[in-house]
């Protein structure tokens, strides 16, 4: 499956922000009205916000990584000063973190959200996107896939060992809120947390997961939890695009119908009757593997954190 390129979606959401986000000019404006422009710099690219980025070696992969983190508009102000704040961690960060920045830039200035810390983590070091996010994102081998898989487990270890940990040690976070996001393979590596440890995170955004992946063997860790649990205490935000499905109405190149593979899901899901789970799922209309996630993270952010 092909992933959706960062800069073009972050871009516009970065220039949706600017419309309900006015800020005061430090420039005089001309007779014109219009507001004289400095010539642009090409000394740095644009810095979001409120963001760090901190490198990390994995003892459990063997790789080195980033994981990028932007606070709220709220976390330095002195009355803050004792506040945790929920996380959204998200995988594929390099895409990923830009998004969800641009995206809760404005429902935070305006106070539509309450605030919360995002977290990105980032590919390998020095591995194509496509290579890292292939191997650390999915939990089984699969022989019909070209390249390394399997290597989720790993990738999990490093999550919840190292990464984790690293972060909410420097940042005040509430760790009974944490909310997992991912898109495609990160949709099924997301699954499958919620399958293998669902204790670790709150609440799950997961659009257009990979759930074909290995002949459906996210379906049997769905089964193998059922057995052995009666409850899963969660919130889950499923979204797939309306064009995610091969034939009539569907994408060309498109080799399984990820629209019913949701639905199935879903249904087996509240057929479980958990009492602790809330699950929520949509299609998102014209949409396609590439441009979905965007619109199924901003609808998930609303049912999260929306201020009532």
């Amino acid at each position: 499956m092909r992933f959706p390129k960062p800069w073009p979606v972050f871009a516009v959401a970065i220039a949706l922000s600017a419309c309900a986000d006015p800020q005061p000019s430090n420039h005089a404006e001309g007779p014109t009205g219009a507001t004289p422009m400095s010539e642009p710099t090409t000394k740095a690219g644009f810095v979001i916000e409120n963001s760090a980025v901190i490198p990390i070696h994995s003892k459990a992969v063997g790789r080195g990584y980033e994981i990028y983190v932007k606070t709220p508009p709220g976390y330095d102000k002195p009355e803050n000063a004792g506040r945790r704040y929920p996380v959204l961690y998200l995988t594929d960060g390099p895409y990923t973190f830009q998004v969800a920045s641009g995206l809760s830039r404005v429902p935070f200035s305006q106070e539509r959200f309450h605030e919360f810390i995002i977290v990105g983590f980032s590919w390998a070091g020095g591995d194509a996107p496509a290579n890292s996010r292939r191997r650390d994102l999915t939990p089984w081998r699969d022989p019909e896939i070209n390249g390394v898989t399997g290597g989720g487990e790993a990738y999990f270890a490093f999550l919840k060992q190292e990464a984790m940990p690293l972060v909410e040690a420097r940042y005040r976070i509430d760790r009974a809120n944490r909310t997992l996001a991912g898109q495609s393979y990160g949709g099924l590596f997301g699954l499958w947390v919620a399958f293998h440890e669902p204790q670790l995170f709150a609440n799950y955004i997961l659009t257009s997961p990979s759930i074909w992946f290995d002949q459906r063997e996210i379906l049997k860790a769905e089964a193998s939890y059922a057995a052995n649990h009666k409850d899963l205490p969660a919130r889950i935000y499923l979204a797939t695009g309306s064009r995610e499905h091969p034939g009539s109405g569907g994408c060309a190149g498109c080799d399984n119908d990820m629209v019913a593979d949701q639905a199935r899901l879903a249904a087996v899901l509240k057929g479980r009757n958990y009492p602790g789970l809330r699950i929520r799922t949509t299609v998102v209309d014209d949409g396609f593997h590439e441009t979905t996630f965007p619109i199924g993270l901003m609808q998930g952010m609303q049912w999260l954190y929306l201020k009532e």
